[in-house]
């Protein structure tokens, strides 16, 4: 029972540093183009690719978090 919790407490430790590192990484790479989807009032397609690149940087930086903390110690 404490291994499942202790796992299942590493695996949603890793999705909110995942989600949350990865939407700031992505909302950063977006500015470094010019591209501030927070800021912005607009509706255009580069508000729409600021917009993938932070729900990008979501996915990935939760693929990232969950590989580095849940890999078996060898």
């Amino acid at each position: 029972m404490a291994q499942d919790f202790n796992r299942a407490m590493r695996e949603a430790l890793a999705d909110a540093v995942g989600f949350v590192g990865g939407a700031l990484a992505g909302w950063g790479l977006g500015r470094q183009f010019g591209i501030d989807f927070v800021a912005s009032t607009d509706w255009n397609a580069q508000q729409l690719l600021g917009l993938l690149l932070i729900v990008a940087g979501c996915g990935v930086g939760r693929w990232a978090a969950r590989r580095m903390m849940l890999r078996d110690p060898s």
